[in-house]
């Protein structure tokens, strides 16, 4: 199942993985998916007219999120979170009913460490987007074919492919979104120190977790978790659980 919004990524993921399809050595079908989530003068007929010129599969569901969104989410609060949520919901139903053993969404690089930002400065967490996950209750598998590919190279593509673009007017219209605040400053990060960007992407994939706090993640990897009683030079008690870094022997 390819989820298609109507937007630039999804569009390119679209036209990339049929490209693919065409050309890998092992074989696969793809079915494109879209939710009309009842936004006011939504037009999903561009993207179901391109879907019939190019003679794809599709499929276009229409559920009324928009209502519940409007309804439960106050004034002035952003509806991402919530409409997000909703339309994953309505994805796995929907593989399930398709019997698709992959959703894939088009998640770039720029959309993985504005995550990252955001889980880290609103959530206390370090968590992204991964290439690949599995849903938690095990049924569903997520992909993200794009997630090394740079925001503005699919700009570029886009625009080259002139794909009949669907605007967002529920959550793209909003101007307090902590999105766009991150993305505001990883592009004055970016403008600053060339590169910003992809070295976040492959701190991604080059943790330390002997130098994180996370006492789960320890005990998971073996690290033992020690009480270090001493006081610092100052005299202050230190107090606290850290991590020494010393792998558990095995002593069977």
């Amino acid at each position: 199942m390819c989820a298609v919004s109507g937007g630039k990524d999804s569009y390119a993921m679209h036209t990339l993985l049929v490209e693919l399809a065409r050309r890998a050595p092992v074989r696969f079908s793809i079915i494109a998916v879209n939710i009309d989530q009842g936004h006011p003068g939504y037009p999903g007929h561009l993207l179901r007219d391109y879907m019939t010129a190019g003679q794809h599969e599709f499929m276009m569901v229409s559920e009324d999120t928009y209502s519940i969104v409007t309804e439960k989410i106050p004034e002035n609060k952003t509806y991402c979170s919530l409409c997000s949520r909703l339309r994953r919901g309505i994805l796995y139903r929907l593989a399930k009913e398709l019997g698709c053993t992959k959703i894939a969404l088009g998640h770039h690089r720029d959309d993985a460490i504005n995550t990252l930002l955001l889980n880290l400065v609103f959530a206390g967490q370090l968590k992204a987007m991964p290439p690949k996950l599995i849903s938690d209750d095990g049924d569903n598998v997520v992909i993200r074919p794009l997630i090394y590919c740079a925001e503005d190279d699919l700009a570029a593509f886009s625009a080259e492919q002139a794909f009949p673009i669907i605007p967002c007017d529920l959550c793209g219209s909003q101007d307090n979104l902590q999105r766009k605040a991150v993305s505001r400053l990883l592009a004055d990060l970016e403008a600053r120190h060339p590169g910003v960007r992809q070295n976040m992407l492959a701190a991604l994939g080059n943790v330390r977790p002997s130098h994180l706090f996370d006492k789960r993640l320890w005990k998971q990897l073996g690290l033992e978790v020690a009480q270090d009683e001493r006081a610092d030079k100052e005299g202050r008690d230190l107090g606290d659980m850290v991590p020494t870094t010393r792998l558990l022997r095995d002593t069977a």
